[in-house]
């Protein structure tokens, strides 16, 4: 199994742009909208790419960051239409859609509001309405940006995302990551952030009419695992939730992830 080359673009929406990378020469489109992250995910492309190399064969994988101008009313419905336009632009219709976390809300909107544009739809840690938990967790985050305080940041980022087994092995690495997060970054973070902050697909589910997995796991201190139950039960539609061991990020952690992922978009 190889890694295919990362190809890094953008597209120019009618008001916007979008930044996005692409790898894989497969058929079928699988467009991944990643989560919540204080730095763009256009700096992790390779990483991306080679953690998702088993996909390469049998899809052309599109990972879109958020457009570069955010809506003043912080909209997250906007930022799913301003995805959607990508993709049109793009010629992508009818793909395997992969949300995590936010991206799993966008995943949501996408589902909702273009049905033409997801033939499945994988929703990964996320959910269809904020509640108290969320909310905090969304407030410390919050706060700690607006001090600039990177460190307690990211103490706070790797303690609700990820289980104790995975936040002691790759802790120190994660922080390092962040060591030059800017106050810039700080700023689009908080408001991609309050986007949330309206979020209701919940009475909209039952327009989502294409095959959809839920995936969760029972120890997501940010959205918890009655949120991924919550939609899967509003959807009757299958649902899986990894165990204690495992944390919001499941996805990042869990080995057989991936493989999950595969199997439903390739299942006929």
């Amino acid at each position: 199994m190889t890694q295919s080359p990362v190809v890094r673009s953008s597209v120019k929406l009618h008001n916007n742009e979008m930044e996005y990378f692409s790898f894989g020469s497969g058929k079928t489109p699988f467009v991944m909208l990643p989560g919540l992250s204080v730095k763009s995910l256009m700096n992790s492309a390779e990483g991306i790419a080679y953690a998702y190399r088993m996909f390469s064969d049998d899809f052309t994988v599109y990972c879109f960051e958020r457009p570069k101008i955010l809506s003043k009313n912080n909209a997250l419905e906007q930022v799913a239409d301003d995805t959607a336009e990508a993709m049109q632009l793009l010629s992508i219709k009818n793909a395997c859609v992969f949300g995590t976390s936010l991206g799993g809300m966008l995943a949501q909107y996408l589902a909702i509001n273009h049905p033409q544009l997801v033939s499945k739809l994988l929703l990964a840690s996320t959910c269809s309405r904020l509640n108290p938990t969320a909310n905090a967790v969304m407030a410390d985050w919050a706060n700690s940006a607006e001090k600039g305080d990177i460190d307690a940041f990211c103490d706070s980022f790797i303690d609700y995302l990820y289980g104790k087994e995975f936040a002691e092995k790759f802790g120190d690495l994660i922080k390092f990551a962040h060591k030059d997060v800017t106050k810039d970054d700080f700023e689009r973070f908080i408001q991609l952030g309050r986007s949330c902050d309206n979020l209701n697909t919940y009475d909209s589910l039952d327009k989502i009419k294409c095959p959809t997995l839920v995936i969760g796991a029972k120890n997501d201190k940010v959205l918890t695992a009655e949120a991924s139950v919550e939609i899967a039960e509003k959807l009757n539609c299958p649902l899986y939730l990894y165990g204690e061991e495992y944390g919001h990020c499941v996805f990042d952690e869990a080995p057989d992830y991936k493989q999950r992922i595969y199997d439903f978009f390739t299942e006929v």
